[in-house]
This record gives C-alpha cells, sequence and structure tokens, in this order.
C-alpha cells in the first residue's frame, strides 16, 4: 500500500490492535499493542470481558501484549481498581518487561504483580 494512508496521517497512527479473550472460566490472554491509540476501546472491551466472566476471581495473561506505554498501564490500573470495587479479584501473569518499566517508574509496579 503507498500514499497516506499506509503510513501516518496528520501526525497520528492508526490504531493499534488488541484484543482480550477468554481462555478458560476466569482466565483471559490480553494480545497485541496496548497503547494511546486504543486505550479507550482496551478498557471498554477488557471491562465487558472481565464482567462477563462466570468465574468470580479473574486473572488476565499479559504475556501476549507486543508493545505498551503509559496508557496501557493506566488500562490495566482501571481494570483492577473497578473489579476491587465490585468484589473480584484480578491479577494479571506474564507482564512484559516494557509494561513493567513503566509500572516500576509511576511506583505502582508491586501492586500491578500483587493484583488486588
Amino acid at each position: 500500500m503507498s500514499g497516506p494512508a499506509a503510513g501516518v496521517a496528520g501526525g497520528a497512527a492508526a490504531p493499534a490492535t488488541f484484543e482480550i479473550v477468554g481462555t478458560s472460566p476466569g482466565r483471559f490472554a490480553a494480545r497485541g499493542a496496548l497503547t494511546f491509540s486504543n486505550a479507550k476501546r482496551a478498557r471498554s472491551e477488557g471491562l465487558n470481558a472481565l464482567r462477563n466472566a462466570s468465574a468470580r476471581e479473574l486473572e488476565v495473561d499479559c504475556s501476549g501484549i507486543t508493545h505498551s506505554d503509559s496508557a496501557g498501564l493506566a488500562v490495566l490500573l482501571d481494570w483492577m481498581s473497578i473489579m476491587k470495587r465490585e468484589g473480584r479479584p484480578l491479577c494479571f501473569s506474564g507482564l512484559p518487561p516494557a509494561l513493567l518499566a513503566v509500572a516500576r517508574i509511576s511506583g505502582v509496579e508491586e501492586m500491578l504483580q500483587k493484583g488486588v
């Protein structure tokens, strides 16, 4: 593909692909990029999946996250906060090193690794 549609138009990149899929009751896999470009959609899709899970205790395997930034970290923290308010324990596994680095700088690495 060539032309403006092939690259960055007006300084904004096309939204990166992200998905959250159920792998077993209460278990999910997060896959793809989790960044500013798709954080709003990822937050919504993730909350929908987590809230509709039949299991009370929840886990999201993040090893499939290919790229993340501070907005991606904010999405994960938001899921944790909301699930905690709803009385549903949530933890993450397979957190990518880059995401942990952002969490460390932000002072939330331990919370992200322990879950709620």
